[in-house]
């Protein structure tokens, strides 16, 4: 009898036994079970998705689509012969509709809202501003920086929330960033994400020949998606801060789009507080610069390349003609990635007399130039 009982004694021990192994062997394949704490990676992506919620709540009201509206034009029907079709006179005038052309972010609660010059470049039109709420109004007066792609539009409105501009001084390749703007003209409040994919770009955006701006410096390139009718508006951190202005798209690649540092931005918004325009030094000539290996190579000065003069301006008042390399600026060295010629005259003020040095066909010369005012132009 004793020893059934002590038999039955160690079957229960070892029962119990081997459901404490086999809970312990479960637990150490799969962890989650029996516990309510969410892995790293899903509390990673839930804050990421916090960051764009919070951004977009926050910053959403503030982004504004921009609107032309076209003058009246002369519309020149289908013509067979010396006879009209389907009942048009030949030179009638017709009013286009107003379209969406690009994208904004309001700067100042009474009607200040910054985009990009080239979203505003036809003098001829007339524009205005779309919100979030859909309220339409009319832009009063624009203030176009002669020297950035950059424009500001006056509205009159009051109680505008204006946005948080943040800092480009320590950005970060790899930097998580949110781009808002109105997709293609059509779909606004357009939230896309993605990283800093490289800083202090280089890039020619528009036309090769803009009076006096063909290129930008130093702009953020990023892999979140930059839409014809997102130029203009803003880039932000994940503080919901803005860090650019989002202003090209590369032709012909994917994922590969472009924004001007806010801290340039701050500076035309600086300028522009000052006087209510945009008083900037200019010379007056169209370049591209030319690195020491190319110039070695065709035998001539490395520097800024100048391919075309703005007629009246003072760079052809002090005889700087087309095919000069500027060298020099005040004794400074022009140099491509280092000290680009637009930087060296920005560090100038307006009416300030300069020294260039050129190398012209082989020779070295110097000129004197007196700095105008962009916003004269």
């Amino acid at each position: 009898m004793k020893r059934l009982i002590i038999l039955v004694v160690i079957l229960i021990l070892l029962l119990f036994g081997l459901s404490y192994f086999f809970d312990k062997f479960s637990l150490s394949i799969n962890p989650k079970i029996g516990s309510q704490t969410p892995s790293s990676e899903n509390v990673k992506l839930l804050n990421e998705e916090n960051v764009v919620t919070d951004a977009v709540d926050s910053v959403g009201p503030s982004v504004v689509t921009i609107v032309e509206d076209q003058p009246a034009r002369m519309e020149q029907p289908f013509s067979f012969g010396p006879f009209s079709i389907f009942g048009q006179t030949p030179g009638q005038e017709v009013d286009p509709e107003p379209r969406n052309i690009g994208s904004g972010f309001v700067v100042d609660k009474n009607g200040l809202i910054v985009t990009n010059k080239h979203v505003v470049s036809d003098t001829s039109s007339k524009y205005q501003v779309l919100t979030i709420n859909d309220k339409t109004y009319d832009v009063v007066k624009i203030y176009r920086d002669p020297l950035n792609d950059i424009a500001i539009l006056k509205v009159d409105a009051g109680g505008l929330k204006p946005v948080t501009l943040g800092s480009s001084d320590n950005l970060k390749v790899g930097q998580f960033v949110i781009a808002i703007g109105t997709a293609l003209g059509e779909f606004r409040n357009t939230v896309t994400t993605g990283v800093i994919s490289g800083l202090g770009r280089g890039i020619t955006a528009g036309s090769s020949f803009e009076g006096f701006v063909e290129k930008l410096d130093n702009v953020i390139q990023t892999d979140a998606a930059i839409n014809p009718g997102n130029s203009g508006g803003p880039l932000l951190n994940s503080s919901s801060q803005v860090i650019g202005i989002n202003t090209a798209v590369a032709s012909g690649g994917e994922n590969i789009g472009f924004a001007i540092p806010v801290n340039e931005i701050k500076k035309s918004i600086e300028t522009f507080n000052k006087g209510g325009q945009f008083d900037r030094p200019y010379l007056g000539v169209s370049y591209v610069m030319v690195d020491k290996d190319v110039a070695s190579i065709n035998n001539f000065a490395a520097g800024a390349y100048v391919q075309d003069i703005v007629s009246g301006s003072p760079a052809e008042s002090a005889g700087i003609k087309k095919g000069d390399i500027i060298m020099e600026i005040n004794g400074k060295r022009i140099e491509k990635d280092k000290h680009e010629l637009s930087e060296a005259i920005s560090e100038h003020k307006v009416g300030e007399e300069i020294t260039i040095q050129l190398w012209r066909d082989g020779d070295t010369v110097e000129v004197k130039s007196k700095l105008g005012n962009a916003s004269d132009q």
